[in-house]
């Protein structure tokens, strides 16, 4: 009998793939939440306490998923909280901090992932995939609460749109993520033409054209949108839209995302254009724009589409953060020292997502290139500037992750605790089921009915 064994299968590569990607996940849920410090994560924040808890309490479970707040349909944060309604009240901020950090995880493990086609190197896109754990303005209001997870799941949006499927129950996974993500954030559709990148085959390793299984994830991104553009168009929103001048728009940009990206401290930004002018903060952005130029120029057609997006997206954001809410303008173009007190806006951290994303992908392009130059001087020195101007750029991004890694102030470092405040509500019930009472959250306040802080008789 013929004992020789049996010839590798396809199942040890894919093995290795979902582990590595649990392991990504796992990583980067750590680090978002230790970098929370322990008075934020016990701190409702916002909507969690406010509209999103509310609407849980007054529609229950399932009515209040995709009832639409602000103009938005929010689904996984909305889930969120049904799950930390669901655990002893005294739970409530430390289940619903802790389930966004494993959200934030999923999306590092997602990307890790969905990345390949684009970013081959898997040194590269882990340093992709752990961009939403070391972005050193996302702890500040953005990490660990349901009210921002859109962000992160914008981030997530490209690589689910423009990931090519190889079989019909890899599809079916990415699409459901994808419903998940485009139900969630409605920016999503700025990133919808990437899906044209799903429909072009790959060639295997007999050259054949391999068609990708595409449709799963098209129907759902473009169903989900065209939910996200109703609730836009029938929803009333509550801030007052702003019309910033285009330079501002600009300037903003540079001194907030720009700036946000390599340090938390977005004022050191503003005080330096103040004291010494724009010079010191525009040379660094154009080092950056040549690296992602030289990227487009010299990538593939899927990296150069990436790129672009991603690049694109990042300064939309903030423009269309801006356009939506007046009180956010400011006048950057014209920098004071009182601007150095603005603390880092929310949408900031997302448009500084997709720009450092951006910046990681142009640099694997620059780093993996391979000149086609006949001349092996030229191309060999045109190959070494561009690998060290993409371990430039990935050298930048640890030096800030490691500068900013420590748990610092955030929007809630100052509480109140969430569990330090349940007794005092216990105590405001006066033994009445029928009542309801606040319990403080930062910067609202959360109306908990007492028949859920009092013991079950």
């Amino acid at each position: 009998m013929d004992r020789t064994p049996a010839a590798p299968t396809r199942r040890a590569p894919v093995v290795l793939a979902v582990v590595a990607s649990v392991l990504v996940g796992a990583g980067v849920t750590a680090l978002t939440w230790w970098r929370l410090g322990p008075v934020t994560r016990g701190t409702v924040w916002a909507e969690d306490g406010g509209v999103f808890l509310r609407e849980r309490v007054a529609l229950g479970p399932v009515d209040s998923l995709l009832h639409p707040y602000a103009g938005y349909l929010h689904l996984v944060p909305r889930l969120l909280v049904d799950l930390g309604w669901a655990m002893p009240i005294e739970d409530y901020a430390h289940v619903v901090s802790a389930g966004s950090c494993v959200v934030v995880g999923a999306v590092a493990a997602a990307v890790f992932v969905l990345a390949r086609d684009v970013v081959p190197s898997w040194p590269f896109r882990l340093v992709l995939a752990v961009i939403p754990a070391v972005l050193p303005l996302a702890p500040y209001e953005i990490a660990g609460n349901a009210a921002n997870l859109h962000w992160f799941l914008l981030f997530a949006a490209p690589w689910c749109f423009a990931y090519r499927a190889r079989t019909w129950w890899g599809s079916g996974v990415v699409g459901v993520l994808t419903g998940f993500v485009v139900l969630t954030e409605l920016q999503t559709v700025f990133f919808l033409p990437l899906l044209l990148l799903a429909w072009f085959p790959r060639r295997d390793a007999a050259g054949a054209r391999v068609w990708p299984r595409a449709l799963p994830v098209t129907i759902v991104a473009v169903l989900g949108a065209a939910a996200q553009v109703v609730a836009a168009l029938t929803d009333d929103r509550v801030s007052q839209p702003g019309s910033p001048a285009f330079a501002d728009v600009v300037a903003g940009w540079v001194l907030q995302p720009f700036a946000g990206a390599w340090d938390a401290d977005v004022g050191a930004a503003v005080r330096f254009v103040v004291e010494h002018g724009w010079v010191g903060v525009l040379v660094p952005l154009t080092l950056l724009v040549l690296v992602v130029v030289a990227a487009v120029a010299v990538g593939t057609w899927r990296a150069r589409w990436m790129i672009v997006a991603l690049a694109l997206v990042s300064g939309g954001v903030w423009w269309a953060a801006l356009l939506a809410n007046g009180g956010a303008a400011q006048d950057w173009s014209h920098p004071v020292a009182a601007l150095e007190a603005v603390p880092p806006q929310r949408y900031a951290a997302a448009s500084g997502l997709l720009l450092v994303a951006a910046s990681v992908v142009s640099a694997s392009v620059l780093v993996g290139w391979r000149p086609a130059s006949t001349s092996r001087r030229t191309g060999g020195a045109a190959r070494l500037v561009g690998v060290a101007a993409g371990w430039c750029v990935v050298a930048l991004l640890v030096v800030a992750a490691v500068g900013n890694a420590a748990p610092g102030a955030t929007r809630r470092s100052d509480g109140p605790v969430w569990a330090g405040e349940v007794p005092a509500a216990v105590a405001a019930c006066d033994g009445d089921p029928a009542e309801v009472v606040d319990v403080r959250t930062a910067p609202w306040s959360a109306k908990v009915p007492c028949s859920r802080l009092l013991p079950s008789r």
